[in-house]
């Protein structure tokens, strides 16, 4: 699997933790993972990730820690704030945004943030 093949998938990863920030995948997100995914060129791939962490009853805490590391390993890439725009239509979908599903997409930009920084801080050390 590529590097990009393998980003994608923790794009569905990362809508599974999102959908699963309250305590429960409603019907209207899966309602919009389906608009996001048909409209998406990776859309099989996102959706594959998404169903099979789901039908597993993933840790979500797990999962995240993976799609964290996938995204360090793919590096900085503008398809990020795509993640970001379909993590935010994945909450708003059932009752808006709570307080859980905020707080994850929070941290997904702040660990990205820090992350890359810290590799752009070694890199600066080492030279």
């Amino acid at each position: 699997m590529s590097k990009k093949e393998r980003l994608y998938d923790g794009f569905g990863e990362l809508l599974y933790v999102i959908a699963l920030a309250d305590g429960i995948i409603q019907p209207e997100e899966l309602n919009e993972l389906e608009k996001i995914i048909k409209l998406h060129p990776e859309g099989e791939s996102i959706n594959w990730s998404f169903q099979y962490e789901k039908q597993k009853a993933s840790d979500p805490e797990e999962v995240y820690k993976k799609v964290i590391n996938t995204c360090h390993n793919y590096g900085p890439s503008p398809v990020y704030q795509e993640f970001i725009q379909a993590m935010e239509q994945i909450a708003a979908a059932a009752k808006g945004i709570d307080e859980n599903e905020e707080k994850q997409m929070n941290s997904f930009s702040q660990n990205l943030t820090d992350r890359f920084k810290a590799d752009l801080d070694k890199a600066f050390e080492n030279r």
